[in-house]
């Protein structure tokens, strides 16, 4: 039985192993996700700031 024991405490470290494997890999995705939308984000800033900007020098344009 010693053989078998230490085939199953092998296969249980290395499913150990490949889980925590693949939570990582998850953790680098859902990070890599929230990194694109952070940048989706300032963009979508940077746009409607400038957007904001022509429309006042437009403004001020006619005014003038």
């Amino acid at each position: 039985m010693g053989f078998v024991d230490d085939a199953k405490e092998t296969a249980e470290a290395a499913a150990t192993k490949v889980g925590r494997a693949v939570e990582d890999t998850v953790d680098r995705v859902k990070d890599k996700v929230d990194e694109v939308k952070a940048d989706a984000n300032v963009k979508k800033a940077e746009a409607e700031a400038d957007s904001v900007r022509t429309r006042n020098e437009m403004k001020e344009q006619l005014r003038d």
